[in-house]
């Protein structure tokens, strides 16, 4: 669980509970294509050498360079290629040359592209909701951070040495964060990045996240962001993509359902800890959100 004094993207980050799934090197020559459907898993690539196309399915194409770094934390599929990719039906596997290692393109072909990818997922029993905060896609730029995390976690995925699990979700930690934060928040659509792009939203979100089990209103929220309560609740609305106290319904629920699944607190417990007085009134909140009870919730159904 995040801890009280945590802000809001990093609580949100660590609720989302990410993993490492797969880590690897990706060298390229030629003409080349790879494509993903139905996405299940977070995406993200770190370009070391050469230059692709990026297309996200139905958004227009993105030329990805070295230095680039992209984050998809949800996506229906996406297209990376070659900048003059191969024609229709011409076989497009990767052929692994090595632990972790790929080659896409002709063999033939000299390789002029390297990127280290990876593939996360996240642990997470509100991962929808939590995603549903989170831009479709970063793409940034010249970042030396981010370009130092990613081997760093591709070289820990290789190795068997003591503490590497918790070693590897507290790097994809940081790489989440990064990636999240130094992307053009006023270029990005309605969520979680806009409304902290604003200082004073920003002021309100910190209030939601380090205190779902405080008495939480418009008008709190609206003070804390030193605003009035119409002009706060359009802003907020506007930037963040749902209104106030939808968003603060939403993160306590993502908090519950984290909890229940987690085990050893009773309904009361939890009914506190995120903003409800009784066990009652937390059970008829969180079936109205969840469609079922918390204990259906909480033994494995939906």
């Amino acid at each position: 669980m995040p801890d009280s004094a945590a802000d809001a993207l990093s609580s949100v980050v660590t609720l989302l509970n990410p993993a490492v799934s797969i880590s690897k090197m990706v060298e390229a020559g030629g003409p080349w294509q790879v494509e993903r459907r139905d996405m299940a898993s977070p995406f993200y690539c770190a370009l070391v050498e050469g230059c692709c196309q990026l297309q996200i399915t139905g958004r227009d194409p993105v030329t990805l360079k070295a230095g680039d770094f992209v984050l998809i934390p949800h996506a229906q599929g996406f297209t990376m290629s070659s900048a003059v990719p191969p024609p229709p039906h011409v076989p497009r596997l990767p052929l692994e040359t090595g632990p972790g290692r790929f080659r896409l393109g002709p063999s033939g072909a000299p390789v002029d592209i390297r990127a280290l990818v990876g593939h996360c997922r996240f642990d997470t029993p509100a991962r929808g909701l939590l995603v549903s905060l989170l831009p479709e896609m970063i793409h940034v730029s010249g970042q030396d951070r981010l370009s130092a995390l990613v081997p760093v976690i591709h070289e820990e995925t290789r190795e068997a040495r003591p503490g590497r699990e918790m070693v590897l979700q507290r790097l994809l930690e940081v790489l989440l964060i990064e990636a999240l934060r130094s992307g053009p928040a006023a270029a990005l659509p309605p969520g979680l990045l806009r409304g902290l792009a604003d200082p004073q939203l920003a002021s309100a979100l910190q209030r939601i996240h380090a205190g779902a089990g405080n008495a939480l209103s418009v008008t709190a929220l609206a003070k804390a962001a030193g605003m009035s309560r119409s002009g706060f609740f359009e802003r907020f609305r506007k930037q963040v993509g749902r209104a106030p106290m939808e968003y603060v319904t939403d993160w306590r629920m993502a908090l519950a359902k984290t909890l229940l699944r987690q085990g050893g607190l009773t309904n009361t417990e939890i009914a506190l800890r995120v903003g409800y007085g009784s066990a009652s009134a937390f059970g008829m909140a969180f079936a109205r959100h969840a469609g079922l009870s918390p204990g259906a919730f909480a033994s494995g159904q939906g």
